[in-house]
């Protein structure tokens, strides 16, 4: 038990790969723990496209901004929300599904596959692979499902990259476990002080570690969170058949 939450609390997000091929067998292990995680209902809302062809692996990397080891690392998997399975399940037996019509759907349906993709992150790390999520997918959601050949009431979520490890990572600190793990309530006092002292420490984590460009954390976040930094999603979403008003 101890070997399986040493993986989980060291885990890093891998950015430097070699081209050597996860093996075929491997890779059906890692996926077959995304095949058995649970999901709401059981529903199975989620599906996997692997790919392992170089060109389209390339074109991955430019649809998520640019993101050299996708296109370096073996293989890239994309997880879809996918209600395109329950809608014929559901038509079958000549009922009519509206749950993708509400936010609940897409909440829950993220859900599923953050489990899925923790589960594979898990696995691959336990196969002594090196892995980094990928959300950069949904930067031009568009073209990831014209690339996948995506049929309408799926959408792809997120990714993984993996494969055989050149250069490791190291491991960034974390906010304090008192910004974390709340007991009882959510305690929003000494918060910002907590921030503060974080912001230090990551400065002194780049620099640590020769990166002399590297911002603390209010620094970092806020170039993603001041903006909408992915506002394809919504029109690509409703463009899957997905509604976002109930």
């Amino acid at each position: 038990m101890s070997d399986l939450i040493d993986i989980f609390t060291s885990h890093k997000s891998e950015r430097s790969f070699t081209e050597q091929p996860v093996d075929d067998a491997v890779l059906d292990r890692i996926i077959s723990t995304a095949y058995r995680a649970p999901t709401s209902v059981n529903s199975q809302q989620v599906s996997v496209v692997v790919t392992r062809d170089a060109s389209r692996r390339a074109q991955i990397a430019e649809i998520a901004g640019g993101q050299p080891w996708i296109a370096k690392a073996p293989v890239f998997i994309t997880f879809v929300l996918d209600m395109h399975k329950s809608d014929l399940a559901i038509s079958a037996i000549d009922q009519q599904q509206i749950a993708h019509q509400s936010i609940e759907s897409i909440v829950s349906g993220s859900t599923d596959i953050g489990i899925a993709l923790g589960s594979v992150m898990a696995a691959a790390r336990a196969e002594g692979l090196g892995i980094v999520p990928i959300g950069g997918i949904r930067r031009d959601p568009q073209a990831m499902i014209s690339l996948l050949e995506l049929p309408p009431l799926t959408f792809p979520i997120a990714g993984v990259v993996i494969g055989h490890v050149d250069q490791p990572a190291h491991q960034k600190p974390r906010l304090p476990m008192a910004t974390f793990r709340h007991e009882e309530t959510y305690r929003t006092e000494h918060m910002s002080q907590h921030i503060a002292a974080y912001n230090d420490e990551m400065v002194q984590h780049w620099k640590n570690i020769g990166r002399s460009d590297g911002e603390s954390w209010s620094e970092s976040v806020s170039g993603y969170y001041k903006n909408i930094y992915f506002p394809n999603v919504l029109p690509a979403l409703l463009k899957q058949g997905f509604g976002n008003d109930k």
